[in-house]
C-alpha cells in the first residue's frame, strides 16, 4: 500500500498542478492591456525577470520547453507589439539580447498570473515554503529524468560565491548585481545543500 494520495482524495497531483497552470493563466487581462497567448505572457513574463545572460530566445526556448522556432515566433510577435526589443549583446555583437520596453512593463502591470500569486501570498508561510519546496524538489526531480535545464535565481545557485561585500558567478566570471541575485539564470545549477 502506498502514502501517495489518491484520485478519489484530492485528484491526480499531476492534473492538479497542470490545471492550476492553465486557471493562472486564463483569466483575461485588464481591459487597457493588449490581448495576448499564454505563450506571448510566458515570453514576457519570462524577459522580464531573467538576468543579462539569459535574455536570450534559445535561453527562453530552454525554460519554456519549447522549440527555437517556436520561442523565435513568439519573441518575434512581442516585438512587433513593441512590448519587447532587440538589441545586440554588448560583448558579443553577433548575439541578441531581449530587453522588455516601457510598453512590456506595463502590459506585466495587467499580466493574469496576478491573481495566482494574490491567491498563493494568501496561504499561511508555513503552507507557502511547504508548496515551494515540494513544487521546487518536483521541477528538479522531472527535469533530471528528461535530462532538462533547470532554471532558478543566483540567490540559489552553485555558481554563486557569495563573498563579503559582493557575490561572483564563478560560469561567467562576473560580479553578480542584486538584481542579478533575484532573476532566473539559464547557467542555473541548484546548490546541494541550502544556504
Amino acid at each position: 500500500m502506498t502514502d501517495a494520495i489518491t484520485h478519489q482524495e484530492g485528484g491526480d497531483l499531476a492534473d492538479l498542478i497542470l490545471y492550476l497552470a492553465r486557471l493562472g493563466q486564463s483569466c483575461p487581462s485588464a481591459p487597457d492591456a493588449m490581448p495576448l497567448t499564454s505563450a506571448q505572457w510566458a515570453a514576457l513574463r519570462y524577459f522580464a525577470r531573467a538576468n543579462r545572460f539569459s535574455r536570450t530566445p534559445s535561453a527562453f526556448s530552454d525554460f519554456h520547453a519549447t522549440t527555437r522556432g517556436t520561442a523565435s515566433q513568439t519573441v518575434k510577435s512581442l516585438v512587433a507589439l513593441k512590448l519587447l526589443e532587440r538589441r545586440s549583446h554588448d560583448h558579443d555583437g553577433r548575439s541578441t539580447v531581449i530587453e522588455v520596453t516601457e510598453a512590456g512593463q506595463a502590459q506585466l502591470r495587467a499580466d493574469p498570473m496576478r491573481d495566482l500569486r494574490a491567491v498563493l501570498d494568501a496561504l499561511p508561510v508555513a503552507q507557502q515554503r511547504a508548496l515551494a519546496t515540494a513544487l521546487g524538489q518536483t521541477i528538479q526531480d522531472l527535469a533530471a529524468r528528461r535530462m532538462a535545464p533547470v532554471f532558478g535565481t543566483c540567490s540559489d545557485c552553485n555558481h554563486c560565491e557569495t563573498r563579503p561585500l559582493d557575490c561572483f558567478c564563478r560560469s561567467t566570471q562576473t560580479a553578480l548585481s542584486p538584481s542579478d541575485m533575484q532573476a532566473i539564470c539559464v547557467g542555473f545549477q541548484p546548490v546541494l545543500t541550502p544556504r
